[in-house]
């Protein structure tokens, strides 16, 4: 994706790879470790001059491999983008999954009001900040400009189709609707967006629950991607602020 961002915390994202190399023969642990550390590797080359730069052979000089040798863990750049792109999906949507596990949680535990069923939407916007904020580079990856020729296999859609679903739950449950349903009548874009919802995959949102959701994607994700390519510097407002501002008027009903 995108070419600018804020220091990257490349070290993490080989964490878990490491962790689960705890397991298995020596073989396959000692795979596991060195995958990581490419992988570790390919987030400093990102973090320096962005993912379309992103070379196997440079990454093997850095470790003192061959490129030959190299190839043995990743068998293409194409391949290596895919396992970023796809560890940090899965970071965000298991960040989004036990965000939502905590709203359920606290919804159980007491009488559903509306001001809850706001703060479950709620949780997972702030939540969202805090996941790219943690990692600018990361977020950029998968939410800023596309890798020139890179194309994402299914599986990886499969897991940013998790991310959706979470949040189309949570606008399921907000209270109001849009200005359409307010007026007995759907908007223009409701009818359009009841035709074109494979984005949404299965899910039994309806159209104004649809909107409602690419309303918060859409707002949220352009706050923070001008937020974190810098574009606020020098403006001298709270960019923290202007998010939960945007995000008050989104909660709010029609």
């Amino acid at each position: 994706m995108s070419e600018t961002g804020g220091t990257g915390t490349a070290g993490k994202k080989g964490a878990g790879a490491a962790a689960g190399a705890a397991a298995g023969t020596p073989r396959e642990r000692y795979r596991a470790q060195v995958r990581a550390e490419i992988k570790e590797r390919a987030w400093e080359q990102i973090a320096d001059a962005g993912a379309s730069a992103l070379s196997l052979n440079a990454i093997a000089k850095r470790m003192g491999m061959s490129g030959p040798a190299l190839y043995r863990y990743f068998g293409s750049r194409d391949e290596l983008i895919t396992e970023l792109i796809r560890d940090a999906y899965r970071s965000l949507a298991d960040t989004f999954r036990s965000e939502a596990s905590k709203a359920s949680e606290a919804s159980e535990a007491s009488e559903a009001s509306e001001a809850e069923d706001s703060a479950g939407v709620a949780s997972l916007a702030r939540a969202l900040r805090r996941w790219a904020q943690a990692d600018p580079h990361r977020y950029f990856l998968v939410y800023g400009t596309p890798v020139p020729g890179y194309h994402a296999p299914d599986d990886v859609t499969e897991i940013a189709s998790e991310i959706m679903s979470a949040l189309l739950d949570a606008c399921a449950k907000l209270p109001g609707g849009t200005s359409g349903e307010a007026a007995g009548r759907p908007q223009p874009f409701e009818q359009h967006i009841e035709a074109h919802a494979q984005w949404a995959g299965e899910h039994p949102a309806t159209p104004a629950q649809l909107h409602r959701a690419l309303s918060f994607w859409t707002r949220l994700h352009g706050v923070l991607s001008l937020e974190l390519a810098g574009h606020f510097t020098g403006m001298g407002f709270d960019a923290g602020a202007l998010f939960e501002a945007e995000l008050e008027g989104l909660l709010a009903p029609a």
